[in-house]
């Protein structure tokens, strides 16, 4: 594929984004940056956040994880969906009802606040490298296809990109990003629902012919219950995905600052449990494209990448296809991971400004600046992140998200909760010590879980052995009083 076109490709692309941001950015204020003024349409939301779930790494790596995984993946993103039910039922109604600009605020009000700095810090950790890997995956992509044409460094490509995720997101925030999403969620649907017509075009099948050769296929096996050792294992998938997903939107600023930019409760909840039931169907689009991908290349004698992320950039953009599919892998490569990082972005500082800096008492205008120098701050700590991941990279992308979240998600699903489902106050000094040493805890046991446990292997469900180390410290500091503060218990 040509790199004038690619460059086309995503100058369009930007044209509307930036489009969009000037117009949902206008009277844009403090409030319309942290949570959207509160006015948000709970449908459009739904939509967004089905684009928000799905990063460049979704895009890329979920066709190619067929091969080792066949359809298993699809019982960890059942789980997502039951989980944004629990999100829905239980964490929206206390966080509205404490009207939270930062969903971390709970833990100050029911704990103290060194637990408050503690999930915050942790957030911050686990936002900024899980973005970091995401945004890195697809400036990787961008160097192979187009920058290297025209001898532009990696690390030029980094700051022009984080430039572009900073410039659309400065001033609207959350109130930009619910309309980018969208666009976002439209782009990718359109783009990997094309790709898969093209593709089984190409082979000559008919609609009905791709159904079946999919559903014959060796990589179309969801359900696995044979071995409770095997990662895919139905179980382990499955509760990963639900603890998962509570501890990565529930218990994140990133998501739950648009999911609280809606009216009321009741919004948020149906924003919340639809986007959950459409995840299932998108994602199993990505992972019928991968079959695809793969009986084509078998069809047509290409050797496979020893990379299973490469697959999808190599044969969309190889000349295998018609021009049209390497430009609608462009485009919903973009608008996935780039979309992504402005969200992230807006929630690192958000939560930096509020939580770690501080603003309570603080006048608008204060706030205002304070939160424009964060911003470009943690732009450049972001792309200084990119940079050094590029330097360390050696696993698959989309593991690499999913394990980081299991270490640095797990203490802030161990914190919320405990102050959920307990009465008991803690010792709030020992909090941070409790955090840091419940995934180090994790790690020791993981490393050795085969020879200590009889060959299980842990996968995406070591987030909730973490949690529960977390939850266990939490027990161990903690007193029977009730706090006399508890929004939850009052």
């Amino acid at each position: 594929m040509e790199p004038l076109l690619i460059l086309i490709s995503i100058v369009l692309y930007f044209s509307v984004i930036f489009g969009i941001s000037r117009l949902s950015s206008r009277k844009a204020d403090n409030e319309s940056f942290f949570v959207g003024n509160r006015k948000s349409p709970w449908y459009v939301v739904a939509f967004a956040m089905i684009g928000a779930a799905i990063s460049g790494v979704t895009f890329v790596s979920v066709p190619g994880m067929v091969a080792g995984g066949s359809f298993a993946y699809l019982q960890m993103v059942m789980g997502f969906a039951v989980g944004q039910v629990i999100i829905a039922l239980i964490l929206i109604p206390l966080f509205y009802r404490m009207n939270l600009t930062s969903i971390y605020g709970y833990l100050e009000n029911r704990f103290g606040i060194s637990s408050y700095k503690t999930g915050a810090w942790f957030f911050f950790i686990s936002k900024m490298l899980g973005a970091a890997v995401r945004l890195f995956l697809v400036c990787a992509v961008l160097q192979f296809l187009l920058f290297d044409h025209f001898r532009i460094p990696f690390i030029l490509n980094v700051a022009i990109s984080v430039a572009i995720v900073w410039l659309y997101t400065y001033k609207g925030g959350v109130k930009t990003l619910i309309w980018t999403d969208s666009f976002k969620t439209l782009c990718l649907t359109v783009s990997v629902v094309m790709c898969i017509c093209y593709i089984a075009s190409g082979m000559g099948m008919s609609f009905a012919g791709m159904i079946r050769a999919v559903n014959g296929h060796d990589f179309s096996q969801i359900f696995f219950f044979d071995s409770i050792n095997d990662r895919r294992y139905f179980f382990k998938q499955f509760l990963a995905g639900v603890f998962t997903v509570i501890a990565t939107t529930g218990l994140d600023q990133d998501f739950m600052q648009k999911n609280l930019s809606c009216r009321n409760p009741r919004d948020s909840q149906k924003n919340l449990i639809v986007s959950g039931i459409l995840q299932i169907f998108i994602i199993l689009l990505f992972l019928v494209l991968g079959v695809l991908l793969y009986m084509f290349a078998a069809t047509k004698g290409v050797t496979v990448p020893a990379r299973s992320d490469e697959l999808f950039p190599m044969l969309a953009t190889g000349g295998y296809f018609p021009v049209i599919v390497g430009i609608l892998f462009v485009t919903g490569l973009v608008s996935t991971a780039y979309a992504a990082a402005g969200s992230a972005l807006t929630s690192l500082t958000t939560s930096f400004t509020i939580d770690i800096l501080g603003g309570a008492g603080n006048s608008a205008k204060h706030v205002t600046g304070r939160r424009k120098r964060v911003h470009v701050a943690m732009a450049v700590t972001m792309g200084a992140v990119i940079i050094l991941i590029n330097l360390l990279n050696n696993t698959s992308v989309i593991n690499a998200v999913y394990v980081l979240a299991s270490y640095t998600y797990g203490p802030i699903l161990g914190m919320f909760a405990f102050g959920i489902l307990t009465r008991r106050s803690v010792r709030d000094r020992y909090i941070p010590l409790v955090a840091i040493l419940s995934p180090l805890l994790s790690l020791v046991i993981d490393l050795h879980s085969e020879k200590w446990l009889n060959g299980y292997s842990f996968s995406y469900e070591l987030l909730i052995m973490n949690a529960l180390f977390t939850f266990a410290g939490f027990l161990l500091f903690s007193r029977k009083e009730t706090p006399a503060n508890s929004i939850l218990h009052a």
